[in-house]
């Protein structure tokens, strides 16, 4: 399988360019990446570049000693496309750990649109303010690196995580078909129609939701839905609701 790069500019034909730093260092230290290799980037507007590399080694960097340096030659594009013919955002309530490492890798692997992280009153982590933007920087490398595995060309937005009732009112403008997972309550998946409108997946935290949170969530147009008998972990929930609705209705 040829390796996969996103660069996060612009590229055009007959160009050449360097790999992002930790693209070349994974080219060059990891894959053993060679002068002549092939490989596809695509750039996140669609499409990808067939490319070679021309030119491979390390330079100095006085922040960091040596660093890994790969220039490549841009060739033959193709209008590829592996998006689903489903826009879901995926809203998550904020897990504990890394899980949300897990959810943004395989929502992304599952055709999700973008990612809206929640932060909910039984959301265990709390981050400042700094803390919290490298973190969406990192949930936002993670996307990058999935679609380089999955074969997307457009990357997800990770989202900055907003709390609960701000991301309600913000939900209520938007002329998407608005489910609320949730195991005690709602009709089968399976039993709505086809959606013809853009979905929006809210997912609860560990624990789960606050009674007073489901009736605002309800208040705002999200419908309660149940994917079955069994109560899903967060980091589970979602991967399963987006699987589900690429089967009934998308790509699957």
């Amino acid at each position: 399988m040829i390796p996969r790069f996103h660069c996060p500019f612009p590229l055009a034909p007959g160009a050449q360019v360097d790999l992002p730093e930790a693209a070349a260092h994974h080219a060059i230290r990891v894959l053993r990446l060679k002068e002549g290799a092939a490989l596809i980037l695509f750039d996140g507007r669609g499409g990808e570049w067939q490319a070679t590399i021309v030119g491979a080694g390390g330079m100095k960097c006085p922040a960091a000693g040596t660093a890994s340096r790969v220039r490549v030659a841009l060739q033959t594009f193709t209008a590829s496309n592996r998006e689903s013919p489903l826009h879901i955002t995926l809203a998550q309530g904020l897990p504990s750990g890394d899980k949300m490492d897990w959810v943004v890798e395989k929502g992304v692997e599952l055709g999700v649109a973008a990612i809206q992280p929640v932060a909910a009153r039984r959301s265990v982590i709390r981050l400042a303010a700094e803390r919290m933007e490298r973190r969406v920087a990192h949930w936002n490398n993670i996307a990058s690196a999935a679609c380089e595995q999955c074969g997307r060309n457009q990357v997800p937005l990770v989202a900055p995580v907003i709390d609960l009732p701000r991301y309600l009112a913000q939900a209520q403008g938007r002329n998407t078909l608005r489910l609320l997972l949730s195991p005690d309550t709602g009709i089968a998946l399976s039993e709505l129609p086809r959606p013809t409108l853009p979905l929006l997946a809210l997912i609860g935290p560990e624990g789960g939701w606050e009674e007073g949170e489901m009736l605002a969530a309800q208040a705002a147009g999200f419908q309660p839905i149940r994917l079955g008998p069994r109560i899903l972990r967060t980091e589970t929930a979602g991967a399963a609701v987006l699987a589900a609705m690429q089967a009934l209705w998308g790509d699957f």
